[in-house]
């Protein structure tokens, strides 16, 4: 039986003086014969709450408007359990074309048919089963500060955590800190951790289970359902449902700095050394013991240095002036100095910068240390060129101290897979060119091997992907505690370099975070970036022929696989980009409201003029994050382009199946836009990979074309940011006058 359709047409923010509404109405009653088609003057206030009334009176299980933008509306504010598709015919049509014209017209009544199209190709969304059995307890991995505040914040939200640290003692690098950089008014005092404090807090919290000495052997699962397996004293089996990796950092190893010193000369040593020095209670000189009363303090030692640790740390300037600080405490004769590119203290920590310069024993001087050398007494000289005041400076010193950087205890999934999967190619016997191949891979990488930390189970590799130092990978802007594994957050300096008081902050938001996935997938929701989301990828296994792309793509790690290759779906991973849709060249994953199908169809429903009519139709495929609020931002600034688009939401550029491009220049689009994110190093989009998929899919595309006899230039894709709209109307018009030269397709009218 079918579903009971109904249509409301909004006339007003300039629709109804633009387009011709009961021509518009027509093609919902006499095209698509709907049950209920009506107008309103606006789409908000009472207007909107008589659609709302009248959905639910005319009992309608699917309803589309036709107003404003998709992302006018508040998520979840109409009847449960009815389908509710909007059609954009504000910002993406009367507001970018000119008004009362045909072209306009035209493109007001493809985009309602899209429409009516779409939601009858949806199909109701229920929660997936296991949303039942989610488990909500938090899991934090690290007992340093940013370990320790996160277990204490998930616990005062009455959520039961468990915390796992490796050594015997909680506590982390704070515990191994003399003072603290000032963390409150009037910022110029040295403070003390508090690390002890928060530690007792823990202890003796109910809601918190500590494991000391204690590593994971392996997670098993996925988000609300993480099987958890410990090794060591305190080996235990559990479920949890998130989990927060606070594992910190290590210092960064100053090896070849011939020039500086270390491990060369006894008295070069590290900020980390130092501060060993002065938790023990006296700073002195490695070689004799003797108090050391002149201290150069070398920032930047590799750091900022593409040689070596080419990104700041950003707490080693103000760790510095901490430990100058103990210099001046420790004997009135002590002087410090220290020489640096660029000294930074971000913030109220600009107080504790001017307080320490105003120290007549501690002398700061921006230059280049170009030599340190050691004298016959095994004291230092140090030599220092392009200063402030631009002479060239030497200073003898009893300890030279390198400020280096953070390094963040982390793993790289991936890349221990990689290292994993060559090793059993070549177990395995198998001959051939891959021989080489993985043999130079092992020597690259294989130093990852045996540095897990959380053991996933996951078929992309044993924990986080990471970024090029090590750092878990995400969208960093938009998400900053998101990892590319759902349900597991980073937090502190093995997410970004920080201090005590930004492990603190960032801790807190990392176990909201937790909370907020265990709370969402208990009603079988998604989380960022399509939060909310109730639909997950469903697979017709029976026409899977094992090829992995879906399992091999996912950024997520959604999916793992069965020794033949088959995916084993794991729903609770999921964040329903639909690459792996996308991926699939049998086209055997669909979402209830997003399927090969549905798209194939609003495409379909799209009138192609006669090639005589000199009406070109382009099919625009805009993700949906960037591109197509950008296209809404074209509309609110009033910018105009050619009438002869027809756009499509998707969820990501990767989510595009080539069957979509395939069926339009079939059907006779005369070409194809694909407008996605910008990939790369420094990517954008929200799915991590996504354009960048779809580029490589590229040459799929172009062996259709060229089997088609159509040029290559009838497709193009395109990257954008949500906030390059103004480039928007420039791109879909050299594309147009691409089309112009290339002709009209010849597959039109066949």
């Amino acid at each position: 039986m079918a579903s009971k359709i109904g249509v409301y047409i909004c006339t007003g923010y300039g629709i109804g003086e633009a387009l011709n509404v009961e021509q518009l109405s027509s093609v919902a009653t006499k095209e698509y014969k709907v049950d209920v088609c009506k107008t309103v003057s606006s789409c908000e206030a009472d207007d909107l709450d008589f659609i709302k009334k009248d959905i639910t009176e005319q009992g309608l299980e699917r309803a589309v408007i036709a107003g404003p933008s998709p992302r006018f509306y508040a998520t979840g504010s109409f009847p449960e359990n009815v389908i509710v598709e909007f059609v954009n015919l504000r910002e993406q049509v009367v507001w970018c074309q000119p008004a009362n014209n045909e072209d306009t017209q035209m493109l007001a009544e493809d985009y309602l048919r899209m429409g009516i199209v779409k939601v009858q190709k949806m199909q109701p969304v229920e929660a997936f089963p296991e949303s039942k059995d989610i488990d909500k307890t938090i899991m934090v991995v690290g007992g340093g500060i940013a370990g320790i505040t996160a277990a204490l914040e998930a616990a005062a939200t009455g959520y039961n955590t468990v915390l796992i640290e490796k050594s015997a003692q909680l506590g982390g690098w704070m515990a191994k800190l003399k003072k603290s950089i000032p963390r409150t008014p009037p910022y110029e005092a040295l403070e003390d951790t508090g690390i002890e404090e928060k530690i007792k807090q823990v202890q003796s919290n109910p809601k918190v289970k500590i494991f000391t000495s204690t590593e994971i052997e392996t997670i098993k699962g996925g988000p609300g359902l993480f099987d958890v397996t410990l090794k060591g004293p305190g080996a235990a089996s559990f479920r949890v449902g998130a989990i927060v990796q606070a594992t910190g950092w290590k210092p960064f190893e100053p090896k070849n700095l011939d020039h500086l010193g270390f491990r060369k000369f006894a008295n070069v040593i590290t900020n980390v050394e130092l501060e060993e020095m002065a938790k023990n209670g006296r700073i002195a000189r490695k070689s004799d013991g003797k108090d050391a009363k002149r201290v150069v303090f070398v920032q930047c030692a590799g750091s900022r240095d593409k040689a070596h640790l080419s990104y700041c740390s950003s707490i080693c300037c103000l760790n510095s002036l901490k430990q100058a600080a103990y210099v001046r405490e420790q004997s009135s004769e002590g002087k410090a100095y220290i020489i640096y590119d660029n000294l930074r203290a971000p913030g109220h920590y600009e107080y504790f910068y001017k307080k320490m310069q105003q120290d007549p024993g501690v002398f700061l001087t921006k230059g280049d240390v170009v030599r340190v050398a050691e004298n016959a007494d095994k004291s230092l000289t140090v030599d220092v060129e392009k200063t402030l005041l631009g002479e060239n400076i030497s200073v003898d010193a009893d300890l030279v101290v390198l400020a280096v950087g953070m390094v963040p205890c982390s793993a790289d999934g991936e890349k221990i897979r990689t290292v994993k999967d060559a090793k059993a190619f070549l177990a395995s016997g198998e001959g051939g060119p891959q021989v080489d191949v993985m043999k130079k891979r092992i020597e690259d990488i294989g130093q990852h091997e045996g540095t897990e930390i959380l053991n996933l189970d996951y078929r992309q590799g044993p924990d986080l992907p990471t970024l090029q130092y090590g750092f878990p990978d995400s969208h960093f802007i938009c998400f900053p505690y998101e990892t590319r594994r759902t349900g597991i957050y980073t937090a502190g300096a093995v997410r970004a370099p920080m201090d005590g008081l930004g492990s603190v902050e960032d801790a807190t938001g990392a176990a909201f975070k937790a909370i907020q996935c265990v709370e969402m997938l208990s009603r079988g929701e998604t989380v960022l970036p399509r939060a909310g989301d109730r639909s997950y990828p469903e697979f017709f296994l029976q026409r899977c022929t094992q090829c992995k792309r879906c399992t091999e793509e996912c950024p997520f790690g959604t999916l793992n696989e069965d020794v033949k290759g088959t995916p084993l779906p794991n729903p609770t991973r999921c964040r329903r980009c639909g690459i792996c849709l996308g991926a699939c060249p049998e086209r055997i994953i669909n979402f209830k409201n997003y399927s090969v199908d549905m798209i194939a169809s609003m495409i379909k429903a799209v009138e192609v003029p006669d090639e005589d009519e000199e009406k070109p139709r382009v099919l625009v495929l805009a993700c949906e994050n960037d591109a197509y609020p950008a296209f809404d931002t074209v509309g609110l600034k009033r910018l105009q382009y050619s009438p002869f688009i027809r756009v499509i939401p998707v969820r990501c550029l990767g989510s595009v199946n080539v069957i979509w491009i395939n069926e339009s220049l079939a059907k006779g689009f005369d070409g194809v836009l694909l407008l996605g994110c910008k990939y790369g190093d420094d990517y954008q989009c929200h799915f991590i990979r996504g354009s960048e998929l779809m580029n490589t899919r590229g040459d799929n595309v172009r062996e259709k074309l060229k089997q088609m006899a159509l040029e290559n230039e009838r497709v193009q894709l395109h990257q954008i940011q949500v906030s390059e709209y103004e480039k928007i109307p420039t791109i879909i018009g050299e594309f147009m006058e691409t089309i112009e030269q290339v002709g009209m397709n010849p597959f039109k009218g066949m």
